[in-house]
């Protein structure tokens, strides 16, 4: 994992200043600067690379931006008030349509009134993780043809990746369902990017290099294959904490006194995106990475809970995108506008003729880890339900605000008890979902 070959580099600024070594790099990566200006709470080079990689007008890409940030929102109330009928949200290539896949046809009323298309499937998403999960345990027998595998919402099954089109020997070891899992020949081969350093970059041991990905508290999160726990860094120096790879691919260094962590990704342009949160985009959403090699890079999310077999193991629970990245973009930054994704693991292709790469969620690095991420403004962090201890009684409802299981609002002279948490918004008026509110 060490080897120079595949050392590791990633994007984050833990300081404003940019070297001119890292400006030589990002005036060759093909960035453009934003020719008009980003809406609220989307870093200018966010903007600018969503028209370049994504090959959108500013009208369209503002619209685009629009639609996810709704479909973030449908997911997070539907995922919990559907609980077992839910099979998975996902936004049409345009990302004009969200999609709701439930079981049962009986709650197609919940999603049409938040404004999504309900498909009714065999299988809800938590059945599609389970059989994910089977084969995660048997990873083991996976052959080298075997690539990964992964939960393919719109198709309601479980793909799986071989170089030969073949994989009858590890699904009949694993015992997965094998009506839920189709085979789909590839030509990918997904190795770890550990190489060429850029950005803020930072050493490990006797000089092998990676770079921060997120700041948290006490320090920064990264791509587990960059160093075990103990291992000490330098530039800047601190320890790593924690550190999962394979079967994860995350880790957390926890960074001496005197060092910063600043809530700030590199934008490879001379200046830096501010992180506003960590809310999941949802699958369709638009996703752009940050690595010294090929600077700022856009794509689209493809599937969720990916697994992927590397050479040095399996790792699970990532997820898939078109967004190009190259040796030495590896343990870098997604982010889908202002808001944290996850860092980049391993991937196969390049950015001239495209490619298939993998991060790793940062949500689930924050929870293994206990961690909170450094976070400063730029757009609305990820909304935290109002306590349930003592919801707010009376009021009028308003958008934009935080509610409780139990609180109640009034709207057109009817008051409301809310059914599920969440943040309000316009278009979710009480009367309009009945997943949210009812009537008393």
């Amino acid at each position: 994992m060490r080897k120079t070959s595949l050392v590791l580099c990633t994007v984050v600024a833990t300081a404003l200043a940019t070297t001119a070594g890292a400006l030589a790099y990002a005036n060759a990566s093909g960035n453009a600067p934003a020719t008009e200006a980003a809406p609220p709470g989307v870093a200018p080079a966010v903007f600018s690379a969503m028209q370049r990689d994504l090959h959108l007008t500013p009208a369209q890409a503002r619209t685009r931006l629009a639609n996810e940030d709704r479909a973030a929102r449908t997911q997070q109330v539907l995922r919990k008030t559907l609980g077992g009928t839910y099979g998975g949200t996902w936004l049409s290539p345009d990302a004009g349509t969200v999609t709701v896949a439930i079981t049962d046809k009986a709650q197609e009323r919940y999603v049409r009134a938040l404004g999504a298309v309900p498909f009714v499937v065999v299988r809800s998403e938590a059945q599609l993780d389970a059989a994910v999960t089977t084969l995660d345990r048997h990873s083991a027998a996976a052959p080298g043809t075997v690539k990964g595998w992964y939960a393919d919402l719109a198709t309601n099954s479980v793909v799986v990746l071989s170089s030969t089109g073949d994989a009858s020997g590890f699904l009949a070891a694993s015992g997965v369902d094998r009506a839920a899992v189709r085979v789909e020949k590839t030509n990918e081969d997904p190795r770890p990017y550990i190489d060429v350093i850029g950005g803020n970059a930072y050493y490990i041991g006797s000089g092998t290099r990676c770079s921060v990905g997120f700041s948290v508290n006490g320090g920064f999160v990264t791509a587990g294959h960059c160093g075990t726990t103990g291992a000490r860094t330098t530039q800047p120096g601190g320890t790593f904490r924690g550190s999962s790879f394979p079967g994860n691919d995350y880790a957390w260094v926890q960074v001496d006194a005197g060092n910063t962590p600043r809530g700030l990704v590199n934008n490879y342009s001379g200046g830096s995106v501010a992180v506003a949160g960590s809310t999941e985009a949802a699958v369709g959403a638009s996703v752009c990475r940050s690595g010294s090699t090929t600077g700022w890079r856009c794509g689209t999310i493809q599937q969720k809970n990916a697994s992927v077999t590397y050479s040095q193991g399996t790792v699970t629970g990532l997820v898939r995108s078109n967004a190009c990245a190259e040796p030495g973009d590896s343990g870098g930054s997604w982010m889908s506008g202002s808001q944290a994704q996850g860092v980049t693991s391993g991937g196969s292709g390049n950015c001239s003729t495209g490619g298939t790469m993998y991060y790793q969620p940062v949500n689930e690095i924050l929870q293994a880890y206990g961690l909170t991420l450094v976070t400063s403004g730029g757009g609305t962090p990820t909304p935290t339900a109002t306590s349930t201890s003592n919801p707010p009684q009376g009021g009028t409802w308003a958008p934009n605000t935080n509610y409780a299981t139990g609180a109640t609002v009034t709207y057109g002279g009817t008051t409301y008890r809310c059914l599920q948490g969440h943040t309000s918004q316009v278009g979710w008026e009480p009367p309009n979902v009945p997943a949210l509110w009812s009537a008393v």
